[in-house]
């Protein structure tokens, strides 16, 4: 389209516009167009082209698509070879990661304020699972402390075959067998229940720290009630 059929189609005041290149505008990536929107650019050759399409001698450069008033409609950039698009492509899901991690951090942030409004909530909960475990815990050393006392049992029937152990009943060797793996699953058993409240404290003074950084943004009040962390233990 040369510049008096533009004339005629925009006014002599488009003109103006077009020859100016009005900033703003909507980018697009290449191979997407604008529709009922003039193509503006400059070639490599320093020519000033405008068309009803994308520009061919404007390829390797952004090119400007212009609304009837003559502003800025959109951007069309560059064609891209493979490898740039590949980059392109790839650096956009990158940053679109990012946005999605970000958004999950701050989805993840207002369920922790809204379960923890204040510190003593937080140490309540912490409280209560520690509890829970040390009941079973303190059930599993009941267990070992009735196996050892029917240890104590078994070993009196054992005094009679002390001076040849081979010659005890079947029977007495079945339970003391028994007894002892019995203890061994109770003592495994306690250790798992150390391992969980370690597990359960690592994960409360991670949200903890968390916490005091997001009631810090809220405000002064949050936090103060139950005073200084303090790291928790399950009692026995």
């Amino acid at each position: 389209m040369n510049t008096r059929a533009l004339a005629g189609f925009f006014g002599a005041a488009t003109l103006l516009m077009v020859a100016g290149f009005a900033p703003g505008g909507e980018a697009l990536a290449q191979g997407q167009t604008l529709q009922g929107g003039i193509y503006s650019c400059v070639d490599a050759k320093g020519r000033k082209l405008t068309s009803d399409r994308p520009i061919a001698d404007c390829g390797d450069r952004e090119q400007r698509v212009l609304n009837p008033s003559g502003t800025i409609k959109g951007k069309v950039g560059p064609t891209l070879s493979a490898q740039e698009r590949a980059q392109l492509e790839a650096k956009e899901k990158l940053a679109q990661e990012e946005r999605a991690k970000k958004d999950e951090e701050k989805r993840r942030d207002r369920a922790l304020l809204m379960r923890y409004p204040e510190r003593a909530v937080h140490d309540a909960e912490r409280a209560e699972a520690l509890q829970q475990i040390s009941v079973v815990k303190s059930a599993a050393t009941n267990r070992v402390l009735e196996l050892k006392k029917q240890k104590v049992l078994i070993d009196d029937e054992m005094e009679f075959y002390k001076k040849d152990p081979t010659k005890a009943p079947p029977g007495i060797k079945r339970q003391i067998e028994e007894n002892r793996k019995s203890i061994e699953v109770q003592h495994r058993f306690i250790a798992d229940q150390d391992a969980e409240i370690s597990r359960v404290n690592a994960r409360f003074d991670e949200e903890l720290a968390r916490l005091n950084a997001l009631w810090k943004l809220r405000g002064p009040a949050a936090g103060i009630a139950a005073g200084p962390a303090k790291p928790a233990a399950a009692k026995p």
